[in-house]
């Protein structure tokens, strides 16, 4: 008896239509065909009528939404974990400061490369907990008029270090063999008196007891494109976009042609090159700080370490030399 007066469960609710409006009958869909959203069928939400082409429009932008929150989060993690690897490194490049201080020892390391080929964060990684009295970061501009009646090398001699500092040079006495004549920056037979003379004066200077790491990052032109573009829509990263950089794509193959002259002439026993694959900055930067690392017999704290640098990222200036002149054989050209 009870079961006949058992009420009904409630019925769904019925979307509502637009006042004024008869509700039209609509077709049965076609299998397998996609349903497309009536733009005039309505749905109530707490006592408001929200079209349902609203709805999925705000669904599918948070969703947008919430995918561009789990990227960025995940690179987040993922620089995270980078600097964290760095840290050890970090560590021993303290220990090596103190050694250099302790015997008086002077150390240079020139940081060369491409535009956008990742220096400056590099730079910034090894001096991040660094004693700043021991060291200097040296990043000279245009050379003045008088500095340019001067022998070409003083104005790099005047910023070199004492007994017991570093200097890193962001771009160094290696204008003259990459930039400044791809751009008409010196004469040709300026560029030929460099070439010439910089053995000779780098071998002199390892002669007489600096330390001299000579490193160059190398990035693909594909790279280096996406690093400029992101320059271009970051604000905090326009301040880098230089007119030589806009220019960078275009001179892509004379700056390949005098990097691989730079490399003939001037990779030696006493001052070698030192090449670092930057398309990945993180790797990179570890394996920079690794081969500044291994240019200081100071003695290890964390022998656990492994200072040995990945064969993929380090390459030797004689190894690139081969690679660049087989390229050169193969295809007619040099593409790294």
């Amino acid at each position: 008896m009870t079961d006949q007066f058992e009420s009904e469960p409630p019925s769904p609710p019925v979307p509502r239509s637009a006042p004024g409006t008869a509700s039209q009958p609509q077709p049965a869909p076609t299998a397998g065909a996609a349903i497309a959203p009536d733009p005039e069928l309505l749905i109530d939400i707490e006592g408001h009528a929200v079209p349902l082409t609203e709805l999925l429009s705000a669904y599918h932008e948070s969703r947008g939404r919430l995918a561009q929150v789990k990227r960025e989060t995940r690179q987040a993690v993922s620089r995270r974990r980078a600097e964290q690897t760095l840290k050890p490194f970090q560590a021993e490049l303290i220990r090596m400061q103190k050694y250099l201080e302790h015997n008086q020892r002077r150390m240079i390391i020139l940081f060369e490369g491409r535009d956008a080929a990742g220096k400056g964060g590099t730079i910034r990684r090894v001096i991040r907990y660094m004693n700043e009295k021991h060291y200097r970061v040296v990043a000279l501009g245009k050379p003045t008029d008088h500095q340019r009646t001067q022998w070409f090398f003083q104005r790099y001699i005047e910023q070199f270090p004492h007994g017991g500092e570093q200097v890193l040079f962001d771009r160094s006495w290696y204008n003259r063999a990459m930039v400044e004549p791809v751009f008409g920056f010196c004469s040709p037979e300026e560029y030929e008196h460099f070439m010439h003379g910089v053995v000779g004066f780098e071998k002199d200077l390892v002669r007489q007891g600096t330390i001299l790491v000579k490193l160059y990052f190398s990035v693909t032109k594909e790279e280096q494109a996406r690093r400029f573009e992101r320059r271009k829509t970051d604000p905090l990263r326009q301040w880098k976009l230089s007119e030589i950089d806009v220019q960078a794509q275009d001179r892509w193959d004379d700056f390949t042609h005098q990097k691989y002259e730079m490399l003939r002439h001037s990779h030696t026993p006493w001052a070698p090159w030192t090449v670092i694959r930057s398309n990945n900055k993180q790797k990179a930067r570890l394996n920079a700080i690794k081969v500044i690392l291994n240019a200081v017999p100071y003695e290890r704290g964390d022998r656990s370490l492994d200072f040995v640098p990945d064969p993929d990222i380090v390459v030797s200036g004689a190894r690139e030399l081969e690679i660049m002149e087989a390229q050169m054989l193969r295809e007619g050209r040099f593409t790294v």
